[in-house]
């Protein structure tokens, strides 16, 4: 098993704790246009299992990873996720809640959330066909069908080497994030704040994620420009990130003095 101790982590910035979880493919360089963050929040970015210098799972699975970002939370973190990333903080996010300080999600890929919905429906059927023909395929052919399927906004080179194609390696083995039912139940009755992003490039997550704010009673918005590869829209997206994560510490701060006034109160005081 992997430990979170073992997973290889960059921290830039200093300020309030932010936990970014990327996605597929690529490791944490999914967040390289979010750095300049670091001027007001101490960002925690690690690669998951199997990317960089992290130690592999015998397969990636949300389920299996949400308990090393959960652990990274510590006492206290913002917590942040991209596509496969953000099914994963789904699931931290439930499994230490009181270390929550915000929640922020951008088109994760748990599609069954929404599949009433006649176009995620073949979603889903399109990525299961995809899997099933996967041995059938090699890393190239694999990357161009998935990146089509979800909207990826980054060129793919005529030959992989090196981290990307280890990243392809990982996809192909991967679980699939439809088979994901995060216990969003649980995660709408916690008082962290939440927000869910989409790029507006995709009928098909702006139907999941309208259902996944709405289920959670979570903010909405809408990130133009990159397609399915959201974080790479750079200025755009740390302006939202910030903003939000601005006023959610400031909110998860005035919870906690209420609760240590509210608790002072109970206090009897001593007689003489």
């Amino acid at each position: 098993m992997v430990s979170a101790r073992e997973l290889d982590i960059t921290y830039v910035g200093t300020g309030p704790r932010v936990v970014l979880v990327h996605g597929s493919v690529i490791g944490r360089r999914t967040w390289h246009r979010q750095t300049e963050l670091g001027q007001h929040w101490a960002l925690n970015l690690p690669n998951r299992p199997g990317f960089g210098a992290s130690p592999s799972l015998p397969r990636g699975d949300f389920e299996a990873e949400a308990p090393l970002i959960a652990e990274l939370l510590g006492d206290g973190a913002h917590l942040v996720g991209h596509s496969y990333g953000a099914v994963i903080a789904l699931y931290a996010a439930a499994l230490r809640p009181e270390s929550v300080r915000s929640l922020t999600v951008s088109e994760p890929g748990c599609f069954r959330v929404a599949a009433s919905d006649a176009r995620v429906a073949a979603q889903i059927a399109n990525g299961e066909l995809l899997y099933k023909e996967a041995s059938t395929l090699g890393p190239l052919d694999f990357l161009r069908a998935f990146r089509y399927g979800v909207g990826s906004a980054r060129e793919t080179p005529e030959k992989l080497e090196g981290e990307l194609l280890q990243g392809v390696r990982l996809l192909m083995s991967e679980r699939p994030p439809w088979e994901a039912d995060p216990p969003l139940s649980l995660l709408r009755t916690t008082a962290f704040s939440k927000l869910v992003v989409s790029g507006g490039h995709s009928l098909v997550f702006e139907a999941v994620c309208d259902a996944l704010a709405d289920r959670l009673q979570a903010r909405r918005t809408v990130i133009a420009g990159r397609g399915h590869t959201i974080p790479a829209t750079g200025a755009r997206y740390n302006e939202v990130l910030h903003a939000f994560l601005t006023e959610a510490e400031r909110l998860a701060g005035s919870a906690s003095t209420g609760r240590r006034a509210a608790g002072a109160s109970q206090i009897p005081s001593c007689q003489h």
